[in-house]
């Protein structure tokens, strides 16, 4: 698994709540920051107050790496938006991303939903980039790494909204 090949990954678990209630947790940018390692928050850009397509918003991130923790932050801008069904962003630049991310909700039955969040590397310059240019023989390996890293925080952040989302349904 190459970076160039721009794999994907998904996690998915079905909420016991309606999609309306679903969609304004998964379009709160905020709110993986209270599941994730990683994301630690973003705001919107732009006088933007809340999804909408073209919108821009910063998020913040943070790993460690030995003794020394790493901070950055990125710009990401919504590229797909169908209210109680789709909510995706695009980090970096459109065109040449860095990553796309996205919130997927499918109706199952009364009062269910199936949710789905799904990412995709890009292959713009990024943290993952300078690792493969630094150890190009471990390629794979440190492409496969960032993915189960990337699955521990999106696991927890379904499952964290899926907690949400049942405790606070009627």
């Amino acid at each position: 698994m190459r970076q160039a090949d721009e794999p994907e990954i998904s996690v998915d678990v079905t909420v016991l709540t309606a999609p309306p209630t679903l969609w304004a947790l998964v379009t709160d940018i905020d709110l993986p920051a209270r599941f994730s390692g990683e994301f630690q928050g973003a705001r919107w850009l732009d006088g933007a107050a809340g999804p909408a397509l073209g919108a821009r918003f910063v998020g913040r991130n943070r790993r460690s790496f030995g003794a020394e923790p790493v901070e950055w932050e990125t710009t990401s801008t919504v590229t797909a938006l169908e209210p109680e069904r789709r909510f995706e962003w695009t980090v970096g630049d459109v065109d040449r991303p860095i990553a796309r991310w996205r919130f997927d909700l499918e109706p199952r039955g009364a009062g269910a939903t199936h949710l789905t969040m799904w990412a995709k590397v890009g292959t713009a310059t990024s943290g993952l980039t300078m690792a493969v240019e630094a150890r190009p023989d471990r390629e794979e390996r440190i492409v496969v790494r960032r993915l189960e890293e990337w699955r521990t925080n999106m696991a927890a952040t379904v499952e964290g909204i899926k907690a949400r989302a049942e405790q606070t349904r009627p």
